[in-house]
């Protein structure tokens, strides 16, 4: 069995998903653990979302070092952390996870988007991850730039179209969250939005 395949077994015996596996030429072998999820169950109320700590990245570092020390893998550096705020989506139950968030998709191939100002050649795109007929996902972005915070947008403007591009995982070269924080907190769900003017 190959050592990757291992740290993978170790990684989920310990009730992680491992999310990637680097190695670098100068010796730094990387891990990224997160919690696993669950397709929420029709009626059950949703699981509260974990995170991974640092005592975690702790149990699953001492682990691993034991682990390649009895493999006898050679490496210089262990890091073992969290997924980020850019976590990479690479199997479908990330995508059912992360249903409605923001996300950035470099696809294999440019797809020209019919119907739209979409360049034929485009392969990079950012928008909503929504999920479409027939196994497919699609994502939905408008080309309109987000108002500034606390810009007066007039009421009688008219927004952007919406663009929609459907796609299938095996598609898709890169897939992440889209690295988007808001520094002024979190807002309540009956937060106001942006200023408007007649």
């Amino acid at each position: 069995m190959a050592w990757q395949d291992t740290v993978a077994q170790t990684v989920t015996g310990l009730g992680f998903d491992l999310v990637e596996l680097e190695r670098s030429a100068g010796g730094l072998l990387r891990v990224t653990i997160d919690w696993p999820w669950a397709l929420p169950t029709p009626g059950a109320p949703a699981a509260e979302e974990r995170f991974v700590t640092v005592e975690d990245c702790e149990k699953v570092t001492r682990q691993l070092q034991y682990l390649l020390e009895v493999e006898g893998v050679e490496y210089r550096r262990l890091e073992v952390g969290s997924p980020g705020i850019d976590r990479p989506l690479r199997s479908e139950a990330d995508y059912a996870r992360f249903e409605g968030q923001v996300v950035d998709i470099t696809l294999k191939a440019p797809i020209g988007v019919t119907g739209t100002d979409v360049a034929a050649n485009r392969k990079k795109f950012r928008g909503t991850l929504e999920r479409a007929d027939g196994g497919q996902w699609q994502l939905v972005w408008s080309d309109e730039p987000a108002p500034k915070p606390g810009q007066r947008v007039s009421k009688k403007r008219v927004p952007a179209p919406l663009q929609a591009m459907q796609f299938v995982p095996g598609d898709v070269q890169q897939a992440r969250l889209a690295p988007i924080v808001d520094f002024k907190g979190r807002k309540s769900p009956g937060a106001a939005g942006p200023r408007t003017d007649d």
